[in-house]
């Protein structure tokens, strides 16, 4: 029997090595990726689900204690709980359907290419670059009920002046006014990518069969651009669901909690009850995970992809 020569158990080893260095080298590359999102993901989530469990203050740790089921018990019994949560629901579809309406009626005016639709991309973007702080500061002092601009013009107009802000009527409405200005011209500019994406040939062959635009539109232009309005929905729920920065500067979740929305609900308890705190923001990220959940099952079969 003739042995093994030193030279090909060399060349077993190293071809051993090869395949175990073929197998691991897509975990090696993205260890990092995943130990990031270990950490800062899934490491936050799972403390938060086990903070819901206790009454934790941060002013006295030392009477913090398990308390199981209690914080949940606590929210659903609470009304201004269903307060902040139908806040949060009316902001919510305010902002997604004016969002999404908007953007779509501006891509579809400025979709073709131009030096002046550059212009109007350009100059709808940038209120979505400016800080939502300055951006807050600047409707506060537009919305103010005395000096306001737009009572100004309301006035030059012969129309009543609006409380905006100081009325619970207007509060909300005014909140959703600031987020939809913020926001429109990003959402435009992808739908403006989708539009410009869909085949020329599409359109030359509607036009040959005499095909009005209402009909091209309906027919052409909202189907081949299903998936980044479906996108575009999935993100903007999720964002109005998670809004703070607006309420905070410019209401405090004011007047008589009218712009008190779940995310601030949570802010409030940040120092008395961080258990009840946590256990809120559970709930909150099962409502946003059902909602997309339900997205998908609902209207991905709707959503047309090339």
């Amino acid at each position: 029997m003739k042995e093994a020569s030193p030279e090909s158990g060399k060349r077993t080893r190293t071809v051993r090595r090869r395949r175990l260095w073929e197998g691991l080298r897509p975990y090696v590359m993205i260890a990092p990726a995943m130990a990031g999102i270990c950490l800062f993901v899934m490491y936050p989530v799972v403390y938060l689900i086990y903070l819901s469990f206790y009454k934790y203050n941060l002013m006295n740790k030392a009477k913090s204690k398990f308390i199981g089921l209690d914080n949940y018990h606590h929210i659903f019994t609470r009304g201004d709980f269903y307060k902040a949560l139908g806040n949060t629901a009316a902001y919510t579809v305010g902002v997604v359907v004016l969002t999404m309406a908007i953007s779509l009626l501006i891509a579809v005016w400025i979709g073709k290419k131009g030096r002046l639709n550059a212009a109007l991309q350009a100059g709808i973007f940038t209120p979505h670059i400016i800080s939502i702080v300055s951006v807050s500061l600047v409707w506060l002092w537009l919305m103010d009920p005395s000096l306001g601009f737009l009572n100004y013009v309301l006035k030059a107009l012969g129309l009543p002046a609006s409380q905006w802000l100081q009325s619970s009527r207007t509060a909300l409405l005014s909140v959703i006014l600031v987020s939809v200005w913020q926001g429109v011209g990003y959402y435009a500019l992808i739908m403006v990518a989708a539009i410009r994406s869909i085949p020329t040939p599409l359109f030359e062959a509607a036009a040959l069969d005499n095909a009005g635009k209402t009909r091209i539109f309906f027919r052409i232009t909202l189907p081949l651009i299903s998936p980044q309005l479906f996108f575009v929905l999935i993100i903007m729920t999720i964002g109005s669901f998670k809004v703070f920065d607006t309420v905070k500067i410019m209401t405090g979740g004011g007047p008589n909690d009218a712009t008190n929305t779940l995310v601030y609900y949570i802010y409030s308890f940040r120092t008395t009850n961080i258990g009840y705190a946590s256990a809120t923001g559970v709930v909150l990220m099962a409502i946003i995970a059902l909602l997309t959940l339900l997205y998908f099952r609902l209207l991905s079969k709707k959503v047309y992809y090339q």
